[in-house]
């Protein structure tokens, strides 16, 4: 029997569709369902259940396909240790990130690591942080990154870093200049929240609630990137992961103020099968990630990116921190129109 169907068979089960397992491997939607179904003919058993749709598992399949799942893993992990025997990284490694770590962090590390090992293959991902955690668990990835990283009796979690929040705001706004900000005097503020659906959400509101904070949240939405659109328009302000908007400080689009505590961080984690062999592209590749497994610092003890308050270049920054003194909650009335704006979600990423 060849090896081939074998994992044809695992990658049908695993992605649920003949058509994407015959593309991951080369071969035609009908040449996956040809081989399916010489497996089922030599073995005289139905392993999929084609009168449901989406197609199951017969109890005789699910038998098959967590031993032929198994000796995948350890077929692929052993075909990558034997190419690596001359030292020579040349395995593929499959990565899943939800969307903010993948578009801030990934760019640098995947450069680095084809630098260091260019006959490696590294296919990157962007999925909501449950299809990632799904991805894992169905092994269509080897390794997922995800925010607030949980382990499970599927999934094995490992700590990577941990983002200092900050609050973002419009260079026109009243708070751009600040040199720190206490979390108190975000009462009243109009926010551009998370989803209310997401960890992250949940986290900000617990520490909000746990420093007597009451904001509008005006707007919300499931991703960073469009959060951070709307606070260019003056919508509202937000908390954010540092990292996640150094782009924008530097194009003077964005104004970034330290929080005044450390409360708030935003926790990343690599997560993969529990109990799965790991090739030594992947165990590579998750040394080049925990090279820079340390705190990124808080945020008001970051180096000259934010000097010693908030990062903000443009003059109305200049203005605002001048004359911050001798304003009050009256000079903030002109965002408050946007307290009327309809709730928005756009389902891009996380």
């Amino acid at each position: 029997m060849h090896f081939k169907s074998l994992k044809v068979f695992c990658d049908v089960v695993g992605w649920g569709s003949f058509s994407r397992a015959a593309e991951e491997n080369e071969i035609s939607q009908s040449g996956a369902s040809q081989m399916v179904n010489q497996l089922e003919t030599r073995l005289g058993v139905k392993l999929l259940d084609r009168s449901k749709r989406p197609f199951a598992l017969t109890p005789e399949g699910e038998a098959y396909y967590e031993g032929c799942r198994k000796l995948v893993q350890r077929y692929n992990a052993l075909e990558d240790q034997v190419k690596t025997l001359h030292e020579e990284v040349s395995g593929r490694v499959r990565v899943v990130s939800i969307y903010s770590v993948g578009l801030h962090h990934m760019s640098r590390y995947m450069q680095q690591f084809l630098g260091d090992y260019p006959k490696a293959n590294v296919r990157l991902e962007y999925q909501h942080p449950h299809k990632v955690y799904l991805a894992v668990e169905k092994d269509q990835a080897d390794i997922g990154l995800v925010s607030y990283p949980r382990s499970s009796r599927a999934i094995e979690a490992i700590p990577w870093r941990e983002e200092p929040m900050v609050l973002v705001c419009s260079p026109a706004h009243r708070l751009a200049g600040r040199d720190r900000i206490h979390l108190p005097e975000l009462s009243g503020e109009n926010v551009i929240g998370f989803d209310a659906d997401l960890t992250i959400r949940h986290e900000i509101d617990r520490v909000l609630a746990e420093n007597n904070v009451e904001v509008r949240v005006v707007m919300e939405f499931d991703n960073i990137e469009t959060i951070k659109r709307a606070i260019e328009i003056n919508a509202g302000v937000a908390l954010l992961p540092e990292p996640t908007v150094r782009r924008e400080i530097e194009a003077q689009s964005l104004c970034s103020v330290p929080l005044a505590t450390d409360e708030l961080v935003r926790p990343l984690g690599i997560i993969h099968r529990r109990g799965k062999e790991l090739g030594i592209t992947t165990r590579r590749f998750i040394e080049l990630l925990q090279t820079e497994r340390t705190t990124v610092g808080h945020a008001s003890a970051l180096g000259p990116a934010l000097g010693s308050g908030a990062d903000c270049t443009r003059p109305e920054c200049a203005t605002a921190e001048n004359g911050s003194a001798s304003r009050d909650r009256a000079g903030g009335q002109s965002e408050q129109g946007h307290a009327s704006a309809r709730k928005q979600k756009q389902t891009v990423g996380s």
